[in-house]
């Protein structure tokens, strides 16, 4: 948790604080991306860094996520540590073959003998009113890539430590910042220091059900746990904060106390991240601590709508995991999207 020695800054500033930090301890650290210098990133998260650090350590790119990703993982392979900033998560698609087919097999592929150390930072989720090509949430098709990592921090605390572990971490890892965390604010400390991958954390504790998320939306579910709680009902609130690897052992012990399970997440229901943390459970002893079926609240299976209020609708909300967890205890059957 923060230290005295700390103070309230942004979740735009605790990422930017991470990068400055890690590129002033290690000249092979450099930022790359379109528009990350003289204009500081599509959401201002590299603002400054360029004056300090200049044109060659803060590169701004043309618009080819392929090219620059490619060039960022034969860095890596070189000893460097980049991170390349793709301006929405939604243009991932246009590096698969770099991130899927290059950067998460060649350390397996080579026996250790080669790695590539990168990260690749993206803002993901909707929320925004930025329509369909600009508001996805992908991460649930990197989660199914051996090789590569994935992390969604969701407070600025986290946002600082886990970017620094990534950083330093021998494989390539997906960091993903959703857009409507950016201004959120919290105490964070000056100094260095690390969260680490793969270690999930209750933020709330209670007995009557799990609600397992990460990213936005476990604000949500501190919410609907609040909101829950003024209904005579006490949630305990997990954190995933890294997607893969994924802490198992984190939520089946909750599940395990609780008894009932729901899962939170912003991406589709169909394929989603969350249908994974419901098999762990079911496929292992803590199905035996169940007394219920699992629930998930996911978005629809469409397109993310540009009209604000059907963009509302299709999303999860507080209120929808409150209804999703009262329909779990009520025993009653039904569908959250």
């Amino acid at each position: 948790m923060p230290s005295s020695a700390s103070r309230e800054i942004t979740y735009r500033e605790a990422v930017r604080e991470a990068m400055v930090g890690a590129m002033r301890n290690d000249p092979e650290v450099f930022l790359m991306g379109e528009d990350v210098g003289v204009y500081g990133g599509a959401f201002g998260v590299s603002r400054g860094m360029v004056e300090e650090f200049g044109e060659d350590r803060v590169v701004d790119t043309p618009i080819s996520e392929a090219g620059y990703v490619g060039l960022c993982t034969g860095a890596a392979l070189m000893g460097m540590r980049p991170i390349a900033e793709l301006q929405f998560s939604d243009f991932i698609t246009h590096c698969m073959d770099q991130l899927v087919n290059q950067a998460a097999k060649i350390r397996y592929m080579f026996g250790g003998e080669g790695s590539v150390p990168m990260v690749v930072r993206t803002p993901g989720g909707a929320g925004t009113g930025a329509a369909a090509q600009h508001s996805q949430s992908l991460e649930a098709w990197f989660v199914h890539v051996p090789g590569l990592k994935v992390v969604m921090p969701s407070t600025p605390y986290d946002a600082k430590g886990l970017l620094l572990s990534a950083i330093d971490d021998q494989n390539t890892v997906l960091f993903y910042e959703h857009k409507l965390l950016y201004n959120r604010k919290e105490e964070v400390p000056d100094e260095p220091y690390r969260v680490p991958i793969g270690e999930a954390r209750v933020s709330r504790e209670g007995e009557d059900v799990t609600i397992a998320t990460a990213g936005l939306m476990h604000h949500y579910a501190l919410e609907a746990a609040d909101a829950l709680s003024g209904k005579g009902v006490e949630a305990e609130v997990v954190d995933l904060r890294t997607l893969s690897p994924m802490d198992h052992g984190s939520i089946a012990r909750s599940v395990e106390k609780t008894g009932r399970l729901v899962v939170v997440e912003e991406d589709v229901k169909t394929a989603g991240w969350g249908a994974e943390v419901i098999s762990r459970i079911v496929e292992g002893e803590s199905f035996y601590a169940l007394d219920r079926a699992p629930a998930r609240v996911a978005a629809a299976d469409v397109p993310i709508p540009y009209n604000r209020s059907l963009e509302t609708y299709i999303r999860p909300t507080p209120e929808k995991v409150v209804d999703a967890v009262q329909s779990l205890l009520d025993a009653r059957v039904g569908v959250y999207a």
